[in-house]
């Protein structure tokens, strides 16, 4: 199936689009290099017919994410950040996308 990825802000780049096979894992990431001091970074999940929904924020660091089976990865220096779905199964298929925001 597919990941789509969508580019939210000028202040980040994605990948076009990403395909993987049910329960094997994928990585989509996200450049944020002019990001702020006080800026978060906020990953969304577009499901069809759906609102967006936020899957994690964070400002620095990981975090594991259980309502997705992943992890949200920040970079040290906060340049970039990764979203990891660990086991993705048909239901995910969506458009994934990062923002910065306050």
């Amino acid at each position: 199936f597919f990941i789509a990825v969508a580019v939210a802000r000028a202040q980040v780049e994605q990948e076009p689009f990403l395909e993987t096979t049910e329960g094997t894992g994928v990585n989509i990431t996200c450049s944020h290099r002019k990001i702020n001091t006080n800026d978060w970074i906020q990953w969304y999940r577009l499901l069809p017919g759906q609102a967006p929904q936020l899957l994690a924020a964070a400002a620095r660091g990981s975090k594991d994410l259980s309502a997705i089976t992943g992890q949200l990865l920040v970079s040290a220096d906060r340049s970039s950040s990764s979203l990891w779905l660990a086991e993705p199964r048909r239901g995910d298929a969506a458009v994934y996308y990062c923002a910065l925001g306050a």
